[in-house]
């Protein structure tokens, strides 16, 4: 790739080779998979930092960070060192059997920075395993069958997260397979807000047999509503009150995204994934060595684990993640730069709200079809954006390693894509 730091455009976008690849790639995956139009979806080649090169050429700035994965950039060269050292020396292990030294590694300095004391891991592949893990976690602590939700949530697609999914479309298809051991409250998206939620949890717990209170401090796919931290702490309270387990999923928002490695200071479980391994698969559950007792010893056979528990590549991955974390202060610098980003945002044409903490921050539109425009037209000027919430949400996550010249460059785009 050719070392630059803007973008460049020379081609249609889509440009011929993504368009051709978009049929080719409508013949062998399933159609509800990709979304293809004439405006998407541009096919990627390289990447490097927070630049994207599609197969025709052309440079993007990545203000997803794909997916809020890539916190160190794309292809960050210290991760590459370390995928290309540990690959020489252990591809794969056997997990829960013959574990490998690199995973003791990466479960002690995880649990090291969660806020709990004296904490246990369980890995995964995904964000939807870390959930899972964690709904089976407290409901085996805690003997109780049931567990509470919030609207607008998002834990996974998976049929152990789908019963806590706020997303009815996502539910419908599959609802007479699902458990139904679930129910949902209201997510407080303003300081008003907080005694009404409150009070609705408080009374589903005086119900009976809820083990689980799972949120997210920031809601990611809803459209980046932060939790008011008063919030949090008395959901916390509630719940040891009631006898249950408050589970946050920072996967999104945890480990640098919002300028902290995790949001909220209060559960009892944590759950992480997207940034933990640099671009590779890896998640984690994490709760206190008490909680994890409830699991029992294991007898030869576990009751919850996977092929790819622990896979070593990942672990040694988390590991570098960490220390560049730590090396390049990347935590306070999501805090900064965030902070500017955001307020250059306040500045653009036509915004109603710009919310968010950190390196996690969203734009709201007056309409969905506002929204889907705007992100074709930057699409065709070289940034590469997502929507969120109900579609007049447009969120920005981009790597942490996000340079302000770049976030200048952004914001002129937007501006001129909002006039239009």
């Amino acid at each position: 790739m050719v070392k630059r730091t803007l973008p460049k455009i020379h081609t249609q976008v889509p440009g011929p080779k993504s368009r051709s690849l978009a049929k080719r790639l409508r013949e062998v995956e399933s159609p509800n998979i990709t979304f293809i139009s004439n405006d998407f979806p541009i096919f990627w080649n390289k990447a490097k930092n927070c630049l994207v090169e599609d197969v025709d050429g052309n440079f993007f700035l990545d203000l997803s960070a794909s997916f809020g994965v890539v916190t160190l950039g794309h292809c960050n060269p210290h991760v590459v060192r370390t995928i290309k050292k540990q690959s020489q020396q252990l591809i794969h292990g056997m997990g829960d059997v013959h574990p490998s030294e690199i995973k003791v590694h990466a479960e002690r300095e995880i649990a090291r920075r969660v806020p709990i004391d004296n904490a246990q891991v369980i890995l995964g592949l995904n964000g939807a395993d870390a959930v899972e893990a964690a709904l089976k976690t407290a409901a085996i602590y805690t003997k109780k069958s049931r567990a509470i939700y919030f609207e607008g949530a998002y834990h996974g697609l998976s049929y152990g997260t789908l019963p806590i999914n706020g997303r009815e479309d996502f539910r419908t298809p599959f609802d007479e397979q699902l458990g139904h051991f679930t129910t949902h409250a209201p997510f407080p998206r303003s300081e008003e807000q907080i005694e009404a939620s409150l009070n609705e949890v408080e009374r589903l717990l005086h119900e009976g047999d809820v083990g689980a209170v799972v949120f997210e401090p920031i809601q990611g796919r809803a459209g980046i509503y932060v939790a008011p931290h008063e919030w949090m702490k008395a959901l916390h309270d509630l719940c040891h009150r009631y006898g249950a387990l408050l589970i946050a999923d920072e996967i999104f928002c945890g480990w640098g995204r919002a300028g902290s490695w995790t949001v909220c200071q209060f559960a009892d479980i944590y759950c992480l994934g997207k940034s933990l391994a640099g671009g590779l698969p890896l998640s984690a559950c994490v709760a206190s060595k008490e909680v994890m007792t409830a699991w029992g010893e294991s007898t030869g056979e576990a009751i919850h684990t996977s092929t790819f528990i622990g896979h070593p590549l990942a672990c040694a991955v988390a590991l570098t993640v960490i220390n560049e974390i730590e090396r390049h202060h990347l935590l306070k610098r999501a805090e900064e730069v965030g902070a500017f980003f955001k307020k250059e945002l306040q500045t653009l044409l036509a915004i109603r709200e710009v919310r968010g903490q950190g390196l996690m921050l969203a734009i709201q539109l007056d309409t969905k079809e506002r929204a889907s425009r705007l992100v074709v037209n930057a699409l065709q000027n070289g940034l590469i954006l997502l929507p969120a919430g109900d579609g007049s949400i447009i969120e920005f996550t981009p790597p942490l390693t996000i340079t302000p010249e770049q976030i200048k460059y952004a914001i002129k785009v937007l501006g001129e894509c909002l006039k239009q």
